[in-house]
């Protein structure tokens, strides 16, 4: 896991000095060794830097070089069948000189060239720079668990793990993207290849780019699809797709135990990361166990749900309380480290967790993946449960109670998200299911920015799926973006900033390909159930004390904070300030009815964020 930074044009670049700095902005990323590499001629600079896991000594530093190709690497990631790669590499006549998963991606590239990528299973962001090609070779895992930014400028591409090592060069610009913002404030998070800053792209999940010092063309696609699934042909056997399903998870966390330093498990006491730590003890002599609580959180702290599975497996387990007066000071290092404003207020506690199991080891298996993989989302039972409903109402009731909600209704005012969506056709589309601010509402928090475009919902409606089946359409869409530009980049920036690994077993592409291509929407989600297939297996292999049906996760108990305190005095404070960019009578609403009604915590953390972010940064709308 580690830190990447590199800047590719058709002369030779004079500001070398500008390589170094970029790259020891990420020395969170990796703390263990510092790298840097320049072509012959000045054109391509490669930089790194490493946090140790794999083939700890010297010859696994990068960048990584094949002399004789002419290739050069810089990695970030693991690749979990580098082994099996490796092997196969080997009866193909190639030799290696270390025990590195990046020097497997080198041999992979002489032997497939860009099709190398089908072969890697594992999370990842590279560069490559072929000399003889004279092209530099870009490329991102399937599910987008690690990040890649780059900006183009006329002949020059700047590429780097974390935005914040693209803004070290104070020749690049940093205004706010109007489009994004909208995005922001309406979904929480910035999908696709969207940045919050203009010009700023992110390279999506499943995509790779190359790009062409001599003519200076990008060319961008996209290698990997989410399968199909078809319901014409599909047999469905709960007991076959239940011991798949075992087998699939079983691998992939063998897989993941492989490192040279100490692994842990994020146990959150919920379903997904309770079955990982079941297959974990199938795979390990020791295991380790690690879990946050959350005073005064009842029914956020999930403690004791994470002690039984500790208990019943024997792992070696750590308890971590999170208090939101450190959560103070931690929200606003957060606002840096994250490159981009991200509405998830769960960041406070995995960042907690984080700082805790890097005291211990290095590495730490989580459960991300699994409600978008197996419909564990609440969201997906009420569109299910909506769609059900619907066809009693007639439209334009439906239609009418739309915009009532959307003119009328507070924000706080619990569930009006869906009664805005109830006359949507949910045949076709999806609603924006965290729907922070509405239309309207947006354009009174923006009141002085006339000229602002709001179109983050036709955004989002360009990116639905064409799926027949509903459920299908839903955990897709979460699948891409949800997980892509929230989960995972909380995830990333959180524990990176710790200096710790999170691999993620149920975003194996095995798991992912059975999950999708496999698995009827039956056995996800009925409305009334949810994560039936991994519940099955849980009644398998897990105590029959564990509640399968509980579902939280890492949440901090927001509302509860801002009733007084540290947490509420810096939300106050930030939204109050002169700079602050967003209409104060809104504002204002939005704290009385947090007051009143304490539902507008996720929403005012948005706008702190924001502003946090803002400053941290420098940038302007």
């Amino acid at each position: 896991m580690c830190g990447i930074v590199g800047v590719a044009q058709n002369t030779p670049y004079s500001n070398v000095r500008w390589l170094k700095l970029a790259r020891d902005t990420l020395i969170h990323r990796g703390p263990d060794h510092a790298g840097e590499w320049w072509s012959e001629d000045k054109r391509v600079g490669l930089a790194h830097r490493r946090l140790s896991i794999i083939d700890l000594s010297p010859s696994g530093n990068q960048p990584m070089l094949l002399n004789k190709q002419g290739l050069s690497i810089v990695f970030n990631g693991e690749i979990y069948n580098y082994i099996y790669l490796q092997n196969q590499l080997k009866s193909l006549g190639h030799t290696f000189k270390s025990k590195s998963d990046t020097e497997v991606i080198l041999a992979a590239y002489v032997e497939w060239g860009h099709n190398c990528l089908k072969y890697l299973e594992g999370m990842f962001a590279f560069a490559l720079y072929d000399s003889k090609l004279q092209e530099v070779f870009l490329a991102r895992d399937r599910a987008g668990e690690k990040p890649l930014f780059y900006f183009m400028n006329k002949e020059t591409l700047y590429f780097a793990s974390e935005l914040k090592a693209l803004l070290s060069n104070p020749s690049l610009p940093r205004n706010i993207d109007p489009e994004s913002f909208d995005c922001y404030l309406t979904m929480g998070f910035i999908p696709g290849e969207r940045s919050i800053l203009s010009g700023y792209k992110k390279l999506p999940p499943a995509h790779a780019m190359r790009f062409n010092i001599r003519n200076n063309k990008i060319d961008i696609w996209k290698y990997w699809e989410l399968p199909e699934i078809n319901t014409n042909n599909i047999t469905i056997d709960k007991i076959k797709l239940v011991n798949q399903l075992e087998l699939l998870l079983d691998n992939a966390v063998k897989k993941q135990l492989v490192s040279d330093v100490p692994v842990g498990i994020l146990l959150s006491g919920g379903l997904d990361s309770s079955l990982i730590t079941a297959m974990a003890a199938r795979n390990s002599n020791e295991v380790r166990t690690f879990s946050v609580g959350f005073p005064g959180g009842n029914e956020t702290d999930e403690t004791h749900h994470a002690r039984l599975i500790a208990e019943h497996f024997k792992t070696k387990h750590t308890e971590f309380q999170s208090v939101p007066d450190s959560a103070v000071d931690i929200m606003q290092k957060l606002a840096h480290q994250f490159d981009e404003p991200l509405v998830d207020s769960s960041m406070i506690p995995t960042f907690q967790i984080s700082e805790l199991i890097s005291k211990k080891c290095k590495v730490v298996l989580g459960g991300d993946g699994g409600d978008e993989l197996f419909g564990g989302y609440i969201h997906h039972s009420r569109i299910l449960w909506m769609y059900q409903k619907l066809g009693y109402i007639p439209y334009f009731i439906r239609d009418y109670i739309s915009k009532l909600t959307k003119n009328y209704l507070p924000l706080n005012f619990k569930g009006q998200t869906y009664l805005r969506n109830i006359n949507l056709n949910l045949k076709h589309n999806l609603p924006i299911i965290a729907c922070h601010f509405d239309l309207t509402t947006r354009r009174k928090l923006l009141g002085k920015y006339e000229q602002h475009p709001f179109i983050a919902e036709s955004i989002h409606a360009n990116r639905v799926s064409n799926q027949k089946d509903l459920l299908e359409r839903a955990t897709r869409m979460d699948f891409e973006n949800f997980l892509a530009e929230d989960c995972l980049v909380k995830i990333d920036r959180s524990s990176m900033l710790n200096s710790l690994e999170v691999r993620a077993p149920m975003l194996d592409c095995n798991m992912i390909e059975f999950a999708f291509s496999k698995v009827p929407s039956n056995l996800k989600n009925n409305s009334k159930e949810k994560k039936i297939l991994l519940k099955l297996l849980a009644s398998k292999i897990l105590p029959k004390t564990f509640d399968k049906n509980r579902k939280q996760g890492f949440s901090i108990p927001i509302d509860n904070w801002l009733k007084n305190g540290p947490f509420k005095d810096l939300f106050w404070d930030t939204l109050n300030s002169k700079n602050c960019i967003f209409d104060r009578k809104i504002v204002q609403n939005l704290f009385q009815g947090q007051d009143k009604r304490g539902f507008n915590g996720e929403r005012l953390f948005a706008l702190v964020q924001f502003e946090l972010w803002k400053k941290a940064y420098g940038t302007i709308l």
